[in-house]
Formats: structure tokens, C-alpha cells, sequence
């Protein structure tokens, strides 16, 4: 495959509807801290490709989870391949629950008919295109999710006055803040969760990835892959910067009135579809745009997901436990089959989120919870040398034991209402026929939230980091205390670059010296051996 087509398939699998909807959500109610995301995806680029992508592109293996049978062994394996088909069922059902959400308050059709739809495209394709016809459908999707995306951002800056009123009416409410550097991990958005968290949120998905790493093998040489994941991450912090401007536009719609207080929606992901409505309703194919902007996000996520999900199956289940020999056809034929087993499994798990609340943070959390697990078992592998296989097993199995605890945790304590998340101020002064005496009551209703756990308070954005470092560090202790791993033993392919190049400058002096020293004792030796007799046979004469 191309450059181009593989960087804007990166783009459209890492944008989803998740964040076209929640991006604009989070900056009406939270502001702007957030859009501080964009220097994590600056962060991600060099780092993936000085230290993870070489190792890939060098192995070139159909299941990237296959390295950590290579490094370790089959259990390292299994655990990092059971936790990616736990994220990525999860996270599709979150990235298809979005768009359909969407469809059914435009449209006014059923929400579950609308995932049904969904579900059924999605597998169709992900089960009969295989890769590169994901590679190619993600690259028109995005053409489609960025022009709604200008129309959007164009229109509404308009019809609220330009970017200069809008912006002014953002900064007097408070909503415009980039530098909140409380380095309090339980701060929810400050500037360190958000750059330092995301940037280990973001090399979950770019480094141990399966789907990430399908796609950079798709191509033949690494200088394009590094090309693309520049391309893709401009890309990226282009979307990201007109999902935060959306949101900012959203305000300066909603200030006199805000749609959650006044009842007329039930969560913020409903914003940018009411406002799309409200505003543009009446342009004859505008909520059509919008929708195919939307599902554009999502179809791409969903094939990339399932596709990927065929293919570890296949590789580290069938012929890896159970050492199942598939040929070629046969293994199409297992592939579309396990696509559409995923999917009926993605669709059930639908259900279950439409009660989790925030899409967003819902998906984000789940992700950095398995991801940075499985970026810590990668990071073990490749850039600690003397990690063995227990050390492996043991900082995977506590970390994800840590993080599953601290997430899930908050996730019950917010569902009941122990942990509450405050917004900037909202107004509903210019609502018609609102009880604003009630209103007013209940957002000012006091809550605490001391009885909780000062642990479950951390914000969700450090969950990927504890789960790495967490993963790395017990994953030494354990090793070291079992047996650390030679560094001249392990296969120095299995290793990052500057780590084996770091190595291979300690090892050569050394084994220079043993060179020179062996010749000394050799010389020695042979001084002060006696003569021996021939005792070779010799004919007779």
C-alpha cells in the first residue's frame, strides 16, 4: 500500500465517532485543556518510530503479539492477545453506540435499529475485504468525516459572528485554559495528565496495536511507515483542532441556554447532533453530511477492529494453541467467520454501554486500562534486556489487577454518584418556559465525594501510564529476583534499536579483551608445554 492511504487510514481508525462527539462535548463543558492532546500526538511519532516500529517492520509477523512468544513465551502471548480482544470488542461497541446515538436524534429512528445497520455494513466488509480493502474504504471515509467536518466548523463560525466573537465569549466564561499545571494525578484535565497521560495513552495505540502494526506492514519500506505516521498525526491534530473549535462554537450557541440543564437532551455526546439540527436543520442534505461524517469515524474503527481480531485468532489461538495448520483458503475462510463471531459479541455489548455514561471517558478509560498493560509488555521486551518470561507474566497480571481496580472502581463510585464531575458554568437565563428556580437547585445540590477512595479519584488519562511503568517495573523486580535474562543471550532482533546498538558497544570491548587474552594465555601455554613424541602412525617403509 501507499504513503497516503495508509497514513489516512491511521487517522480514520484512531478518530472515531467516540471523538467527534465527545471532543465538542468535552470543551462546551470542561474547555480547553483538553486540546493540549495534540502535543502527545507529536510526542508519539519519534518515539514509535526510533523504538517499537523497527522491531516490527524487521520481524515482519502476522500477529505483532507473536514477538512476545519470540521474547518470552506462548503464555506472554495469550495473555496480550485475550486482553486485545477484550479492548477492542469493548471499544467497538462504544465506537458504533456513538454514531447510531447520532443517527436516531437526527433521524428519529430507533437507536438499536441503527446499530444494527451499523453492525451489519461493518462486518459484511471487515469479513470479505480483508486489510487492504479496509486500508482503501478508510482513506475515502476520511475525505467524507473531514469535509463535514469543515462544513460544520464553517457554517457555525458564521452564524455565530467569526472565530474572534466566539473565542472572546469562551475566555469570559472561563472555558479557555492550556496551562493548568496542578500536578495533582487525581486533577481530572491538567496539562500533565493530558500531554504526559496521553502521550502513554497514545503509544497503546500506535505501539502494541494489532491493528496499528497490520497496517504499517502493509507497507514495504519503514521510511514510508514514518512518513505516514507524520501524516497521520497532523492529520489527527487537524480533526482534534476542529472537534475543540466545534465545541467552542457549541458554546457561544448554547450559553443563554444549556440543552443538559433544560432537559432537552440526556448527555452531552447528544450536543453536536441537537445543534447540527437546531442550526442547519434546514439546509436541504446537511443532517445527511453530518450522519455520513459520523459513521465514516466509525465504520473505519469497527472494519480495522474486526479484521484484526480475525487475524490474531487465527495466529495466536488457532495455530498457536492449538497448533491448528490452516492453509491459505482455509484461513479466509476462519477469518470471515471470526469477524462475524466478534461482531455478534461487539453488538450484545451494546446494551451494556449505553448505560456507562460518557462515551468518551468510558472509552479512553477502558483502553488506557488493557493498553497500557499490553504497551508495558512490549516496553519490557524490548527495552529491558534481562526481563525473563515469570517477570513478564507477573507485571502483566499485577498491573492489569492495579489499573482494572482503580478504573472500575471509579466507574461504580460515578454511577453512584460518589464521584461527580464539575463543569465550567452554564446558564439557562434565555430558555423559553424553563423552571429555572428548580434547575438552579439541583446543579447547586452539594455533593462530596470524601467517603471515596482517594485512588479512584486519579485521572483516567494516568491509567495507561500506571499500567506501562506498573508492568515494567514489577516485570524487573520479578526477573531479576528469578533470574535475569542475559543480555548476550537474547536475539538482539527482539530488541529496540539504541538498546542492541547500546549493548553491542559493551559487548565488543569485552569480547576484544577475552580475544587478547585468550592469545596471551594461548602463548603461555604453549611455552610451557613440554615437547611431546610423535605419536602418529607411520607406514612402513
Amino acid at each position: 500500500m501507499g504513503t497516503f492511504p495508509t497514513a489516512m487510514s491511521l487517522a480514520a481508525s484512531f478518530i472515531t465517532a467516540i471523538e467527534l462527539l465527545g471532543n465538542p462535548a468535552e470543551m462546551y463543558g470542561q474547555g480547553t485543556q483538553f486540546w493540549m492532546i495534540c502535543v502527545s500526538f507529536i510526542l508519539v511519532v519519534p518515539i514509535t518510530s526510533c523504538l517499537y516500529l523497527p522491531v516490527f517492520m524487521k520481524l515482519r509477523l502476522t500477529s505483532s503479539y507473536e514477538y512476545l512468544h519470540l521474547r518470552f513465551d506462548r503464555r506472554c502471548r495469550l495473555l496480550a492477545s485475550v486482553l486485545y480482544m477484550l479492548q477492542m470488542v469493548l471499544y467497538t461497541s462504544v465506537a458504533v453506540y456513538a454514531p447510531a446515538l447520532a443517527l436516531s436524534h437526527v433521524t428519529g429512528l430507533n437507536t438499536y435499529i441503527a446499530v444494527t445497520l451499523v453492525y451489519v455494513v461493518c462486518i459484511f466488509y471487515a469479513s470479505q475485504g480483508g486489510m487492504k480493502a479496509v486500508i482503501m474504504t478508510d482513506t475515502f471515509q476520511a475525505a467524507v468525516l473531514i469535509g463535514s467536518l469543515f462544513f460544520i466548523i464553517g457554517y457555525g463560525m458564521t452564524w455565530a459572528g467569526g472565530m474572534a466573537l466566539v473565542w472572546q465569549e469562551n475566555v469570559s466564561s472561563g472555558r479557555v485554559e492550556f496551562f493548568n499545571m496542578n500536578p495533582s494525578p487525581t486533577v481530572r484535565h491538567s496539562f500533565w495528565s493530558v500531554v504526559v497521560g496521553g502521550t502513554f495513552y497514545w503509544l497503546t495505540m500506535f505501539c502494541s496495536n494489532q491493528a496499528s502494526v497490520q497496517k504499517y506492514l502493509s507497507v514495504e519500506r519503514i521510511s514510508q511507515v514514518r512518513t505516514s505516521l507524520w501524516v497521520s498525526a497532523f492529520g489527527m491534530i487537524l480533526i482534534y483542532s476542529i472537534n475543540f473549535l466545534t465545541g467552542m462554537t457549541l458554546y457561544s450557541a448554547y450559553k443563554d441556554c444549556d440543552p443538559l440543564t433544560a432537559g432537552y437532551i440526556s448527555g452531552q455526546d447528544q450536543l453536536l447532533p441537537l445543534y447540527v439540527m437546531n442550526f442547519m436543520g434546514g439546509l436541504r442534505g446537511m443532517p445527511g453530511f453530518f450522519v455520513a461524517g459520523i459513521f465514516a469515524a466509525s465504520l473505519g474503527t469497527v472494519a480495522t477492529a474486526l479484521n484484526s481480531l480475525a487475524a490474531i485468532t487465527c495466529e495466536d489461538v488457532l495455530r498457536g494453541l492449538f497448533h491448528m495448520e490452516l492453509p491459505a483458503s482455509k484461513g479466509a475462510i476462519y477469518g470471515r467467520w471470526i469477524s462475524i463471531f466478534f461482531g455478534v459479541i461487539s453488538f450484545a455489548l451494546v446494551f451494556v454501554v449505553e448505560r456507562l455514561g460518557s462515551v468518551l471517558q468510558v472509552a479512553l478509560s477502558f483502553n488506557g486500562m488493557v493498553g497500557g498493560v499490553t504497551l508495558g509488555l512490549f516496553s519490557l521486551g524490548m527495552l529491558l534486556p534481562w526481563a525473563n518470561a515469570k517477570g513478564a507474566i507477573a507485571g502483566a497480571i499485577t498491573s492489569l489487577v492495579v489499573v482494572l481496580w482503580i478504573g472500575l472502581g471509579a466507574q461504580v463510585a460515578a454511577i453512584n454518584g460518589q464521584i461527580r464531575l464539575d463543569g465550567k458554568p452554564t446558564s439557562i437565563e434565555g430558555c423559553p418556559c424553563i423552571n429555572q428556580t428548580t434547575i438552579v437547585v439541583l446543579e447547586e445540590a452539594e455533593h462530596s465525594d470524601d467517603e471515596v477512595l482517594s485512588i479512584y479519584k486519579i485521572s483516567y488519562l494516568w491509567y495507561s501510564t500506571i499500567g506501562c511503568m506498573l508492568t515494567m517495573l514489577v516485570g524487573l523486580i520479578v526477573s531479576l529476583i528469578t533470574g535475569a535474562q542475559d543480555p548476550a543471550d537474547v536475539d538482539q532482533d527482539l530488541l529496540s534499536p539504541p538498546i542492541a546498538a547500546m549493548f553491542r558497544m559493551q559487548t565488543k570491548p569485552r569480547a576484544a579483551a577475552n580475544r587478547m587474552q585468550g592469545i596471551v594465555n594461548l602463548g603461555l601455554e604453549q611455552d610451557e608445554k613440554p615437547p611431546q613424541a610423535d605419536t602418529c602412525k607411520r607406514p612402513p617403509e
